[in-house]
């Protein structure tokens, strides 16, 4: 069973640590830390599920997915480090 997630590792890995670098931006911009962890958590849920049964469906197209998180996942941590960069 865990055979077919094994390709995504790296969008595991590198998504939770971008959830870490989104979360402490917005600690620093001063968000309610309750009102953040608790949309943190349902965003992750809903990733979870979204992931769960979207790897089901879209396993033979795993190499494109893979490219399109990173690359998100790789864009969203510079721009959240540009802005921290700046706010400096």
């Amino acid at each position: 069973m865990l055979e077919q997630y094994l390709p995504f590792v790296g969008l595991i890995i590198f998504g939770n640590i971008e959830n870490l670098v989104l979360s402490s931006q917005g600690v620093v911009a001063g968000v309610n830390p309750v009102k953040l962890g608790i949309a943190s958590l349902c965003v992750v849920t809903l990733w979870l599920m979204i992931g769960t049964f979207g790897t089901q469906l879209l396993i033979d197209y795993v190499s494109f997915i893979e490219f399109i998180g990173g690359f998100a996942i790789f864009v969203l941590g510079l721009q959240a480090m540009i802005q921290s960069i700046r706010g400096v």
